[in-house]
C-alpha cells in the first residue's frame, strides 16, 4: 500500500519510462528495471493474468534495448478478483490455484523472453499474499497446495542464461498476521531441493531479524540469492532505502563474502507522499553508497586481525572506518559517471517536475 499523493505520477507507461529516464540519469553505474505483471500493455483490450504474452511487454523490451540495461520481472499475484479471499496459489478452490498457476508459468515465459531479447538473464520472481488473518488450524495443507503448485509452474527448465527463478518469502502482511504459508523456512527449503534463487526482502522478516545475518547462511547452500532491498519501520512499510547501519552491513556481507557476483540486488520501495524521482535516485544512490564503503574497507587487515584474535585492534579499526571519507571516492565516481555529484541531483530533479511532471 503506497501511501500519499504527490502531484505528477506517470499515468502511461510512456510517461512511466521518462522518469525512469531521467531517474537513471541521475545514478552512476549500470542499473536495470524491475517490472511487475501489471505494467503490461494491452493496447485497451482487457487480458487477463494468466493469458499475459510477451507481447504485451514489446514497448518496455524495446526501451530497455534503446537504455542499454536489463530486466527482471515478477509475476503480479495480488489487486485481482481471484486474490480477494488471500488465497492464490495455495487455494484450495483447484479454478482459482489453476488460474494462479497459469499466470506464474505465462511470468516465466515473458521473463526469459525478456532475457533472450536483451542478452542478460531475467530475474524472474514469485511472492504470493497467501496466509490467514488469524490462528489456522491447518498449517501443513496450504504448503502442500503450494507445493504443488511451484512444482507445476517450475516444470518447465528454461535456458539459465536468459531467465532465474526466484521465490520470496515474508513472515506476515497485513490481513495475514497469524500466518504466512510461503514463510522463510518454506521456500528456503525448496529452493536449495529445487536449485533456484531464494529472494531475500528486508522488509518480511521479525523486526528483530536482519537479511545481512541471512547472507552467508543461505550462499552455503544456495549459488545464488536475489535480494529486495527496502526499509521497514514498524512492519513491512516500504520505506525509501537510506544509508542505514543495516543497508551498510548488508553491503560489508556481500563484499567480505566475495558474493558480489552471487548477489542480484534489486530494491522494493515505495513512497507516494514524495516526488517519485527523487525517491528512486536517493534509494539506489544510498545502495551503492553502502556498496562503495564495503568495498574501501581494509578485509583482509581486518580478517587477520580476527584470525590471530586481535579483537582489540578489529574493534578501534572498524570504529575509525566510521568516520573515514568515503564521500570524496563517492563523488569521484559519480563525476566519472558524468551524473550530479553530492545533492546537485536534487536541482535537476526540482527542474524536471516543474517543467515535466507538474503539467501532468
Amino acid at each position: 500500500m503506497a501511501t500519499g499523493n504527490y502531484p505528477g505520477k506517470a499515468r502511461t507507461a510512456d510517461e512511466l519510462r521518462m522518469d525512469l529516464e531521467k531517474t537513471l540519469s541521475l545514478i552512476p553505474g549500470r542499473h536495470r528495471v524491475n517490472l511487475h505483471a501489471i505494467y503490461a500493455e494491452t493496447g485497451g483490450k482487457k487480458i487477463e493474468r494468466n493469458e499475459i504474452q510477451p507481447a504485451h511487454f514489446a514497448a518496455w523490451i524495446d526501451w530497455a534495448r534503446d537504455q542499454g540495461i536489463g530486466m527482471d520481472f515478477n509475476g503480479t499475484f495480488f489487486y485481482h478478483p481471484k486474490a480477494e479471499n488471500g488465497f492464490t496459489l495455495a487455494s484450495s478452490d483447484e479454478g482459482i490455484r489453476r488460474f494462479w498457476v497459469e499466470h506464474g508459468i505465462a511470468s516465466r515465459k515473458i521473463g526469459e523472453y525478456m532475457g533472450r531479447q536483451l542478452g542478460t538473464a531475467c530475474i524472474t520472481n514469485v511472492w504470493i499474499p497467501d496466509g490467514y488473518k488469524d490462528i489456522p488450524v491447518d498449517r501443513h495443507g496450504p504448503r502442500q497446495l503450494l507445493k504443488k503448485s511451484l512444482d507445476e509452474i517450475f516444470a518447465e527448465k528454461p535456458d539459465k542464461r536468459y531467465n532465474l527463478d526466484t521465490v520470496e518469502s515474508k513472515l506476515f502482511g497485513i490481513g495475514v498476521e497469524s500466518y504466512t504459508v510461503g514463510s522463510h523456512e518454506f521456500y528456503m527449503g525448496y529452493a536449495v531441493k529445487n536449485g533456484i534463487l531464494l529472494c531475500l526482502d528486508t522488509g518480511h522478516f521479525h523486526p528483530t531479524e536482519v537479511v545481512s545475518d541471512k547472507i552467508s547462511s543461505v550462499l552455503t547452500f544456495l549459488d545464488e540469492i536475489s535480494l529486495h532491498v527496502s526499509r521497514a519501520v514498524r512492519w513491512d512499510s516500504d520505506h525509501v532505502v537510506i544509508l542505514s547501519d543495516e543497508l551498510i552491513a548488508i553491503a560489508e556481507q556481500i563484499v567480505r563474502g566475495d558474493y558480489l557476483q552471487r548477489v542480484h540486488i534489486g530494491l522494493d520501495y515505495f513512497d507516494a507522499s514524495i516526488n517519485r524521482v527523487a525517491a528512486w535516485v536517493i534509494g539506489t544512490r544510498c545502495m551503492l553508497k553502502a556498496l562503495l564503503i564495503a568495498l574501501l574497507e581494509p578485509t583482509d587487515k581486518l580478517r587477520q586481525m580476527e584470525i590471530s584474535s586481535d579483537f582489540t585492534s578489529r574493534l578501534a579499526m572498524l570504529e575509525e572506518l566510521k568516520t573515514m571519507p568515503f564521500g570524496a571516492v563517492w563523488d569521484y565516481y559519480c563525476l566519472k559517471s558524468e551524473v550530479p555529484t553530492g545533492d546537485n541531483w536534487l536541482k535537476e530533479t526540482e527542474d524536471y517536475e516543474a517543467t515535466v511532471t507538474n503539467l501532468r
